[in-house]
Formats: C-alpha cells, sequence, structure tokens
C-alpha cells in the first residue's frame, strides 16, 4: 500500500474489464468482494467496456465505500482525444458510475490528430475543478508519454500514472518505459499480467479462451515460442508447487520499476490464483528461472556491442 494525497492505494489494482460480459454481475459482486478482502482498493474500469457496464456494475459495487477505493477510468479508447470527444465520454462515464469525480483518469490511447495542448487543456480543467485527482496515460510509448507530461506540465497538472502491457511473453516495456517511469517517478501500473490466460496454463489441454476466440489476442500470443514459454511457466510452477497465474503476475510484480500489475478474472474462482501473488514472495533464483523462459529485449541502443 502507498499513500497519494491523503488517501492509502494498494500496489495491486483489479481491472473490471469483463464485469456485465464474461463476469456476470453475481460474479462481480464476488470479485469485487473477494479483492477487497484481499486488500486491494484501486479498481480500474473504461468508458469502452462492455459497452458501459464495466462503470456502472463498479459504481454499483463501489457507492457504499466511496472514500475508501481509488477509482480509475479511461477515455479515448478510439484513439480520438479532441476535446468535444473526451468531454461527452467523461460525461457519460461519471453518470454510470455515478460518482461526481474519480481518482485517475487516464488517456486510453496516443491520438495522433489532436493537438496535446486542446486534449490536455480539458484535463487540467477537470483537475483543477476537483473533476479528476490524477491523470495518466495508455498504451503510450515512452517519447509519446514525456511528450505529453511537458504539455501537462505547461498546463499546470502532471501525469502520474502510465498503463502498459507487461506479462513473461510481452516484454518490451523493459526497454524503455520501465526505464523513464524508474527515473521520472511514474508509477506504472501494467495489464495482462497473465497473456490473456495464455500464463495460467490452461491451453495446454485445448481449453477455449480469448486467445483461441478473440482474432486479437490470438494474433498477439500466436508466436510459438510464446507457448513454449508458457509451458515451461507451467512445469517451474509443478516444482514449486504453486499456480502458473500466481507465479505469472508475481513476476511482473518482482520488477521493481512496477507500482503494481492490474489482475482480473470472469468469477472469484478464477482470481484466487492471481489474489495469491499478492502475499507471494519470489526469490531471486526463480525470477531468473522464469526470465530465461523468454527473450530479454535488448536496450534501446544502436550500439548493442557496448550494452
Amino acid at each position: 500500500m502507498k499513500t497519494i494525497s491523503g488517501k492509502t492505494v494498494s500496489r495491486f489494482s483489479f481491472g473490471t474489464m469483463q464485469f456485465g460480459d464474461k463476469a456476470t454481475e453475481a460474479d462481480s459482486a464476488e470479485m469485487y468482494a473477494s479483492c477487497r478482502a484481499a486488500g486491494i482498493n484501486f479498481f480500474d474500469t473504461a468508458h469502452a467496456y462492455t459497452g458501459g457496464r464495466s462503470e456502472e456494475i463498479l459504481g454499483e459495487l463501489a457507492a457504499d465505500e466511496r472514500d475508501d477505493v481509488f477509482i480509475a477510468t479511461k477515455c479515448a479508447e478510439s484513439t480520438i482525444a479532441a476535446p468535444d470527444r473526451i468531454r461527452a465520454e467523461f460525461d457519460i462515464s461519471r453518470k454510470r458510475l455515478n460518482m461526481d469525480s474519480v481518482d485517475l483518469l487516464y488517456l486510453h490511447r496516443w491520438d495522433n490528430t489532436t493537438p496535446l495542448e486542446e486534449t490536455y487543456e480539458v484535463m487540467a480543467e477537470w483537475v483543477q475543478a476537483g473533476l479528476v485527482r490524477y491523470v495518466g496515460v495508455s498504451n503510450y510509448s515512452a517519447w509519446q508519454i514525456m511528450k505529453a507530461r511537458r504539455v501537462a506540465q505547461d498546463l499546470g497538472i502532471d501525469i502520474k500514472f502510465i498503463q502498459p502491457m507487461y506479462n513473461l511473453v510481452k516484454r518490451q516495456v523493459e526497454v524503455e518505459i520501465i526505464p523513464m517511469a524508474v527515473s521520472e517517478g511514474f508509477h506504472v501500473c501494467p495489464y495482462s499480467p497473465l497473456g490473456g490466460g495464455l500464463l495460467t496454463g490452461k491451453y495446454s489441454g485445448g481449453t477455449s479462451g480469448r486467445i483461441v476466440e478473440n482474432e486479437m489476442y490470438k494474433s498477439r500470443y500466436a508466436p510459438e515460442w510464446m507457448h513454449d514459454a508458457a509451458a515451461g511457466l507451467k512445469a517451474l510452477a509443478e516444482e514449486v508447487g504453486v499456480s502458473p497465474a500466481t507465479l505469472a503476475v508475481a513476476w511482473v510484480a518482482r520488477n521493481k520499476g512496477i507500482w503494481g500489475p492490474i489482475i482480473s478474472a470472469r468469477n472469484a474462482e478464477q482470481l484466487v490464483p492471481s489474489l495469491a501473488a499478492i502475499e507471494y514472495a519470489m526469490d531471486d533464483t526463480l525470477y531468473e528461472q522464469l526470465s530465461s523462459l523468454t527473450p530479454t529485449p535488448p536496450p534501446a541502443t544502436d550500439r548493442l556491442e557496448e550494452a
């Protein structure tokens, strides 16, 4: 747990992307309760998730303890961050959540068409009005984060949180984003620590799921070496007597540049091994064994022979 402006915030957070879709309302309520019992008070949603049901369900679940939870949502998932678009989306999000303000608002994706000043003038307006406590960005590259931060700071606000993808088979953030975050003081809250379910080991038995059913996930986790790594993770998990999902989440959390991973699930039973990662103490040897299952991306330099 860390304290930010007087509010204590859990390192691990829960992503509600499946609320109202794969997770029924009953499943969502049970997972929310499990997270709270495990000490999680940081919940992540987005305007684009499940046609708005994610925000609505989260708002209902958090209504009786608003002061005790840290709520993040996102706008501009369509890659359009024009003022009229993000104003409309954020107004809708607050109505769905039934909250006057949110603790953290991310810009969901980088917009190549709208001047940054126009977007961040609106974000600054919301911060100054008390509608948003913190500003974050998701799916930005390192140079995009730093460019956006300069604009934000010129307008009297700052970018504190970043949300990239990070897991054992998706390690690109180790090249520039995590070193930048450590150097510049960003809080990194990565999503997809289980690699769309690949790192739970379930696909080795031919189980259906996003990697089989969803074209985006199928393409993202198509390389054979990723599946080989998942098999290696499962074998190591069997050796140490824990779930592969626990190791996968704990591996992400073990990185010193990470605030804490965003965990998620379809139901409370599926969530158990991810919650177990909160207390799992991974030693250096196991961390290195897991890391060796996948290629370490080279550093960002054209003089690799000197790295």
